[in-house]
């Protein structure tokens, strides 16, 4: 059975928190899930971020929201990457973002979040689409799973209000 994941590009935090609720509501693995955003804009007073125990914490605009998310889904974090600026993600592609940069893997030319997204089975075209969507304030709902739970999703996450919805699965990235 081969796995992969569907990608979600939603323009608003409203919109992403709407298809992760749909995906819960649905029965999808919460563990199979992965968000990546944008935290703030510049004019936005964050005050700070700060972990207690294995939830994250924020104030700021959009700190409903990522609260809400890091009480879904398993394990968070908060980068300053360079060429794309502070992002937050959740899920299994925190481990996969860690483990890049704790390698320093570089894959050819891609910024940290983009081996990130490489390393969870993107083809490098998409990855450079996606990091674009992020860098223009876009968010990303990852779900990772087999060809079946892919499928679920994307049709979730299309009937949703989600701007853009692709699957990739090893197929595509070996292609």
């Amino acid at each position: 059975m081969k796995n992969g994941v569907t990608v979600a590009i939603c323009d608003s935090h409203q919109k992403a928190e709407k298809v992760v609720k749909e995906l819960q509501e649905s029965g999808f693995d919460m563990k199979k899930l992965s968000i990546v955003g944008k935290d703030y804009h510049e004019e936005d007073k964050v005050i700070g971020f700060y972990n207690t125990g294995d939830r994250m914490k924020n104030w700021g605009s959009a700190g409903a929201f990522w609260g809400g998310i890091w009480g879904l889904v398993f394990g968070s974090g908060f980068f300053l990457i360079p060429g794309v600026g502070p992002v937050m993600l959740a899920g299994p592609i925190v481990a996969s973002l860690i483990g890049g940069l704790e390698g320093a893997v570089v894959v050819g030319g891609l910024s940290a979040l983009g081996g990130a997204l490489f390393g969870i089975g993107i083809p490098k075209n998409s990855v450079l689409q996606y990091e674009t969507a992020i860098k223009a304030d876009n968010f990303l709902v990852i779900a990772h799973g087999t060809e079946e739970e892919l499928a679920r999703a994307k049709k979730i996450m299309s009937d949703s209000s989600a701007s853009e919805v692709n699957v990739h699965s090893e197929e595509t990235v070996m292609s």
